[in-house]
């Protein structure tokens, strides 16, 4: 969502998923009340709700979170026009901005739709489930390994 009259993208305000995560801890990098906050946001999510809230922004996936490196994934959000006005001015500084996100992440359509299914299938084998986090698990590495080839690909 990026535009040739848009500022410079380093000036912009960076949103990593673990900042809202409510599975992280303070020390982990979680930077709201756990209450307030989501359980495990993607930056496809956080880029769906800053779309929501008319804000522009830039998702940079080959990004990972200096604290923990296999979290993967960043979001660049724009919150000031270049004459000082906000985009959205309920959401004037990097706090409010992730109180919002958060707050609209588990509303998001994907969600929403993940859930459905769980809830209708009730009384089902405890088996499955253990196999399909490890699943996820293997999945997810072979993305970031994935990633990984395609910088190192592409630089050379």
């Amino acid at each position: 969502m990026t535009d040739g009259n848009l500022p410079n993208i380093k000036k912009w305000v960076v949103l990593y998923p673990v900042y809202i995560n409510s599975k992280k801890t303070i020390a982990e990098g979680r930077r709201i009340s756990a209450t307030k906050a989501c359980e495990n946001p993607t930056c496809a999510e956080i880029s769906d709700c800053c779309s929501h809230l008319k804000l522009p922004f830039a998702i940079e996936i080959d990004k990972a979170y200096p604290r923990d490196f296999m979290q993967i994934g960043r979001v660049r959000v724009l919150l000031k026009k270049e004459d000082g006005t906000f985009y959205n001015p309920s959401i004037p500084t990097r706090k409010q901005l992730m109180l919002r996100v958060a707050e609209l992440v588990p509303r998001h359509p994907m969600r929403t739709k993940k859930q459905e299914p769980a809830s209708t299938s009730g009384a089902g084998s405890t088996k499955p489930g253990k196999g399909g986090k490890k699943e996820e698990i293997v999945l997810s590495l072979q993305i970031h390994r994935a990633i990984i080839f395609w910088r190192h690909y592409i630089t050379q």
